[in-house]
């Protein structure tokens, strides 16, 4: 009432103003937050606590995200500024401890959405055929069972194996790759050429070349 008792305004931003334009965690004024102090803020001292229901506004919470809305400290430890709002920047910890499969040591993506939901980790998908060799589709398909069945390391699955299949005996591989430069009978040099897993095609296209000189 400092300009008297007429005409003094009810809104809350009407005194507030100052401290509005002067928050800085977050800063209210740069995020174009409403000016209706009341819409998060009760008469609490110190503004606190506060809520922010228009949060999906600036990120979406859903899923497991929304059984945790409420506790703001779990995401922003105190920092409404700085807080990254990728999947990984939370979930570094789970991505580095995972073992079954190890994504650290695989080099899985690190965008989580890649292969989860916001609801839970499992079920989880994993598009093997996209993102490395197709296993799901062509000559694979069917050709296996575990993931063991061709990472022979559990530990690391960047690891490995072409030539335990039970169609790799080293005899018949070397008789099919006669004459072909740079056979080796060894995983890495498998996929190099063979980045698709059609090995009938690239037979064909190494005999036709053959057949040629």
């Amino acid at each position: 009432h400092a300009d008297g008792y007429v005409d003094t305004p009810m809104e809350c931003f009407a005194c507030h103003e100052t401290a509005y334009n002067q928050s800085v965690n977050p800063s209210h004024e740069a995020l174009a937050l409403s000016t209706d102090c009341a819409s998060c803020h009760t008469t609490e001292p110190n503004w606190q606590p506060a809520t922010f229901p228009i949060h999906n506004d600036f990120y979406v919470l859903n899923g497991a995200h929304a059984a945790i809305a409420n506790d703001c400290m779990l995401c922003h430890n105190g920092d409404y500024i700085a807080t990254d709002n990728t999947c990984y920047a939370c979930h570094t910890d789970d991505y580095n401890q995972t073992t079954d499969p190890p994504h650290q040591s695989a080099q899985f993506p690190t965008d989580c959405q890649t292969c989860h939901t916001e609801i839970s980790w499992e079920p989880s998908t994993f598009n093997h055929d996209a993102l490395y060799f197709p296993i799901y589709s062509g000559e694979h398909q069917g050709e296996w069972n575990t993931c063991t069945d061709c990472h022979t390391n559990p530990t690391n699955y960047a690891i490995f194996s072409c030539t335990d299949c039970h169609e790799h005996n080293q005899i018949d591989m070397d008789d099919e790759h006669q004459g072909i430069n740079g056979y080796v009978y060894e995983s890495n040099a498998c996929l190099e050429c063979h980045p698709n897993g059609d090995s009938d095609k690239l037979i064909r296209w190494h005999n036709s070349k053959k057949n040629i000189r």
